[in-house]
């Protein structure tokens, strides 16, 4: 004889069925989520992105003032939790602390990166020592832009691989050895050859 369905049945039934299809981030603790992630499943870093990211954001925009430099700042952060899951420690702080902390990381370099493209930029000025009348300016401006640009498809792969990310990307020398692969030290050794090389040409570009 069939057992008859009662309420009490029919209302556990559809709460098994509401967890069942509850968004992982609702549904699991901020350690359930750091475990996910340590054991490399996707899903988690899912749920953190979307538990977290409204935060990492709101830091980034109130240090950096820019709204695209804040997007760009929190996609490295969860790129950079992804690829340091394993060195999450549970027993130094909760992991929201942790993805804090590699937000002002973030936020500290790309403040040295808008330092960086400073200095850059002062040091073209001063080799390339432009003399254009005030009205020839912007045109000059442009001639330079061209002539860097041209004189980068000269350099070896490598050394312009570096430039063009440090350059066009704004990324530090830590993030294009992460974009890279390579290691820190030889991105810093193609870059000073790679400056090297591209400030002798400009000299004798602006020579002749």
């Amino acid at each position: 004889m069939r057992a008859q369905s009662t309420p009490q049945r029919h209302e556990h039934k559809q709460m098994c069925e509401r967890n069942l299809w509850a968004p992982i981030e609702e549904s699991l603790a901020d350690e359930e989520v750091a475990e996910g992630l340590q054991r490399g499943e996707e899903a988690y870093l899912e749920a953190a992105y979307r538990r977290w990211s409204t935060l990492v954001h709101t830091l980034a925009y109130r240090s950096l003032g820019d709204s695209r430099e804040a997007e760009d700042v929190t996609q490295q952060v969860f790129l950079a939790v992804w690829r340091g899951r394993g060195g999450y420690n549970p027993q130094r702080g909760a992991f929201a602390g942790w993805v804090v902390g590699i937000t002002r990381r973030k936020i500290a370099d790309a403040l040295t990166a808008r330092t960086r493209r400073a200095t850059l930029a002062s040091a073209a000025k001063t080799t390339l020592n432009l003399a254009a009348p005030p009205s020839d300016n912007m045109a000059g401006q442009v001639l330079d832009q061209v002539l860097v640009r041209h004189e980068l498809t000269l350099l070896p792969a490598p050394q312009r691989r570096v430039l063009q990310l440090a350059f066009y990307n704004d990324l530090t020398h830590t993030q294009i050895a992460e974009v890279t692969g390579w290691p820190l030290g030889t991105v810093k050794s193609h870059s000073r050859r790679g400056l090297n090389r591209l400030r002798q040409r400009l000299v004798a570009t602006d020579a002749c």
